[in-house]
């Protein structure tokens, strides 16, 4: 009797760790935007990138190195190098969205990223698209185009740069189905690190800004902090849950930025983020439970952030 009782509490606390890990993941990636949003305007694109890409492969490194000769050795490593170059694009692109747009809007937009995904997925993997997955991926285009309010003074830039994030998040996403059958999640995450941090050295030297202050050394050291940990918390999670289930607990992401960008930042909040993040929100969620029939669940340690938020 009591063996059964143990049983039945081991049960519901294994039923339970998925989503808590996976809401604890989207905490952690919302701080990680936030930390963004309040950097200095000095540090440009290329600064934030370059910090926490360099800054998550030498932890990386130095966390998981010592398990292994090379840490940087994987299967097919061309694709590898694709994924992490496609990544950082998706990540430079997203962290300009953020600098430029309210947080709020950005969030939003980007996380359309797996009507992208899908559409991805149908022309590298001829994965067919049924009608209520087409219908839920033109619903996101839909609900994208109620967020564009297409004024020119900087609006329209950060939102082409909200949705172009979201095109290569939702291509990085696909890619990772080939690289996770014979790579783990560390060595995927590695390789973006890598390829950001070479994309963005170049930049970087040019006009380096090292953090001389307290709030500035802070920040930088959260968002390496942030991104690593929730990383490692999202992937532990999908050991918990299906791969389906785990994207639409981490949609909560976004839920979780707006709360923060209209609280903290003062973001505005006019009809067309309510309608349009309704849309694309409902959309996503409808397209994963569609989505869970056609797709086998895949080893749960080997599914990455879209963009990691490569």
């Amino acid at each position: 009797m009591v063996h059964e009782i143990i049983k039945g509490y081991r049960l519901k606390i294994e039923e339970m760790a998925g989503p808590l890990l996976m809401l604890a993941a989207a905490i952690l990636f919302t701080l990680l935007n936030f930390m963004i949003k309040l950097l200095n305007p000095e540090y440009t694109v290329w600064h934030i990138v370059f910090y926490r890409c360099f800054g998550g492969m030498v932890l990386l490194v130095l966390m998981f190195g010592h398990n292994r000769q090379n840490p940087f050795k994987g299967y097919n490593i061309p694709l590898l190098m694709t994924r992490g170059c496609i990544g950082s694009v998706a990540f430079c692109c997203l962290v300009m969205a953020i600098k430029i747009l309210p947080l709020s809007t950005a969030a939003v937009i980007f996380y359309s990223y797996p009507a992208f995904a899908a559409l991805f997925a149908f022309i590298l993997y001829r994965e067919t698209l049924g009608m209520g997955e087409m219908g839920s991926i033109f619903a996101v285009i839909a609900g994208v185009a109620v967020l564009f309010d297409f004024h020119l003074a900087g609006g329209l830039f950060g939102q082409t740069m909200a949705v172009v994030a979201a095109a290569f998040a939702g291509m990085t996403v696909t890619l990772i189905r080939s690289l996770r059958q014979h790579n783990g999640p560390v060595v995927i995450y590695l390789y973006f690190c890598a390829m950001g941090t070479l994309i963005t050295l170049p930049m970087f030297i040019n006009s380096s800004s090292i953090p001389l202050n307290f709030k500035d050394f802070s920040i930088i050291a959260g968002m390496i902090l942030t991104s690593i940990s929730a990383q490692i918390l999202m992937n532990q999670g999908f050991f918990h849950c299906r791969g389906w289930e785990g994207g639409v607990f981490m949609s909560s992401e976004v839920i979780f930025t707006a709360i923060a960008g209209i609280v903290f930042l003062n973001d505005p909040v006019p009809w067309r983020f309510w309608t349009g993040g309704a849309i694309i929100m409902g959309s996503v969620v409808i397209l994963a439970r569609l989505k869970k029939n056609n797709i086998q669940p895949s080893p749960p340690a080997h599914i990455s952030h879209p963009s990691e938020k490569a």
